[in-house]
């Protein structure tokens, strides 16, 4: 009895590893189609010419070799350099969901933005003026391969204590027989 039950404890209690075991997965040189989340003025006149933590997302539909989970925002820099605009990416979050599970993958990156004519760099800056809106897309191309684990996610972990049933759900536990308070007995 002992060696049947074994192996089907051993895979029961592995099965959340291998249901959450997919890596977010990127090839070096893979270009994703981004758009900034807010509008993007740099001028060397002002002394503003550099912005850090600029935010980026991925474009729903965007052009590209490769795609990304539709929740996913990425961290970076811009800066000016002539008539280009420099944007580079640091870092990435991305929630991906499924029905009611989600998986969190985050890690650093390098990407930079490239123009239409393959240079690095956008053409949008004039007379030490760059400006880009976030109706615009570009593309962030991967100098790495991305290779990124799910991390821990504490919220799907409480939504599956939830989920359990019969009391033994510990966030939602089936409430105990109480007696009735208007039952004369």
């Amino acid at each position: 009895m002992f060696k049947i039950v074994a192996p089907l404890l051993a895979t029961a209690l592995l099965m959340p590893l291998l249901a959450f075991a997919d890596t977010l997965e990127l090839p070096r040189e893979a270009q994703v189609e981004f758009s900034l989340i807010a509008p993007l003025l740099l001028d060397a006149s002002e002394n503003s010419a550099r912005r850090d933590d600029v935010i980026m997302r991925p474009v729903t539909d965007g052009s590209g070799t490769h795609t990304l989970p539709q929740h996913c925002v990425v961290i970076g820099s811009a800066s000016l350099n002539g008539e280009r605009l420099r944007l580079s990416a640091t870092s990435m979050t991305c929630i991906e969901t499924e029905g009611a599970d989600s998986e969190i993958y985050s890690s650093d990156i390098t990407a930079a933005a490239h123009g239409a004519d393959g240079r690095y760099g956008l053409p949008v800056c004039g007379y030490g003026r760059c400006e880009l809106g976030s109706d615009r897309g570009f593309m962030l191309q991967f100098t790495e391969a991305v290779s990124i684990e799910p991390q821990a996610n504490p919220s799907a972990e409480l939504n599956e204590q939830r989920r359990k049933t019969n009391g033994d759900g510990v966030a939602n536990p089936v409430p105990a027989n109480s007696p009735d308070p208007d039952d004369p007995n």
